[in-house]
């Protein structure tokens, strides 16, 4: 039987893995995955800030306080981006080392302060910190982030695929992508506690790359990057309670990014298997237009459509062994064997099939 400690953080960390799936999406389509390292790093001067001032590490306190840091981190780099013509690198790096160094030194600060020892979990996460009264919390700002992602649909789909058109249509962008930086900072702080600011930013991204590669759309990537999320989150939740003292949000890091490269592996066209074996098919493809273009070449160079040439022939001709396209082509009725050149003789020769010169007439009408 599961515990009950078990249970609350498997179900808190189902939670956190689907709003990262639902909003990682948006930042892997908007080429910001970095953007989402940011405000996790950012995140932790607002947690200790949350903690000096009420005194405690209550939840709302924290969650504010993260909140604040975290979204203003992202409003930072928008605004070097765009008031000061920072490159997009440039102010990632700089916006997360300030913020990520500012928590570090307040984190010192607030070490030296009575009931501070548990503020060191942010920075790496700890299952045994989210208690059974924290899911209500969570779950109400999860369901308004997702019902506040519902609701603005549309635009945030032509902002994420084409932001000039949006901007075009009158649609305040800039509002817009500021929106989704705090949804995004709003996801990251929630999931503080499972895994951490050092490690938050993978259960935004890895879900929903492994989604990407599965489907064309985004409302089905959104839906399956939520789906993989969740089944991370709980999985890892499971699996690091069956080992004594494993940590809970590496482990849910590790299973989501096993499913992430699960899917660049297999996933159909896609997938590097997948690309692997196209790239293959399209290698004898081009090979077999080759011996069939050398053969009808051979045929116009001798006046006779009939004409058969020999595989050392073709060797020569081509600079490489044709005996496997030869076997191919016949088999695939492109092709037909001719008797040996000389009576008794033990090489065959090939010659074009009407197939073969329909094939090579289709060839040649694309290439033109």
């Amino acid at each position: 039987m599961l515990s009950p400690t078990l249970v609350t953080v498997a179900l808190a960390a189902a939670m956190i893995g689907i709003l990262a799936g639902v909003l990682g999406s948006f930042l892997v389509l908007r080429g910001q995955s970095l953007l989402g390292d940011v405000i996790a790093h950012a995140s932790l001067p607002g947690v200790v800030g949350g903690f000096l001032v009420s005194g405690g590490r209550g939840f709302a306190a924290v969650l504010t306080g993260a909140l604040v840091s975290g979204a203003l981190a992202g409003l930072s780099v928008q605004l070097l981006r765009r008031g000061a013509g920072v490159k997009a690198d440039a102010a990632l790096g700089t916006v997360l080392s300030l913020f990520f160094a500012a928590g570090v030194v307040l984190l010192s600060v607030a070490q030296t302060r009575s009931g501070s020892a548990g503020l060191t979990v942010f920075l790496f996460g700890q299952a045994a910190s989210v208690l059974r009264a924290d899911l209500v919390p969570m779950a109400g700002v999860g369901a308004a982030v997702l019902l506040t992602v519902a609701l603005f649909w549309k635009e945030f789909q032509l902002v994420s695929f084409d932001p000039v058109a949006a901007r075009a249509q009158g649609l305040p962008v800039s509002a817009l992508e500021t929106l989704m930086t705090v949804l995004i900072a709003v996801t990251i702080v929630l999931g503080l506690a499972l895994a951490g600011v050092v490690l938050m930013v993978a259960l935004l991204i890895a879900p929903a790359v492994a989604a990407r590669q599965w489907v064309r759309s985004l409302s089905a990537m959104v839906v399956l990057a939520a789906v993989l999320g969740a089944a991370s989150g709980g999985a890892g939740a499971i699996l690091s309670a069956l080992g004594q003292g494993v940590a809970t949000g590496p482990v849910m890091v590790l299973m989501a990014c096993a499913v992430a490269l699960a899917s660049l592996m297999l996933a159909p066209g896609r997938g590097v298997l997948a690309r692997a074996a196209e790239q293959r098919r399209r290698r004898r493809e081009l090979r077999g237009t080759q011996v069939l273009a050398a053969i009808g070449g051979l045929s116009a160079d001798h006046g006779n459509p009939a004409y058969a040439t020999d595989k050392a022939m073709l060797d020569t001709y081509l600079g490489a062994d044709s005996g496997a396209t030869l076997v191919r082509l016949r088999d695939a009725g492109l092709l037909r064997e001719a008797p040996p050149a000389a009576p008794g003789g033990a090489t065959p020769r090939w010659e074009l099939t009407e197939a073969g010169r329909a094939k090579l007439a289709q060839s040649s009408e694309a290439r033109e």
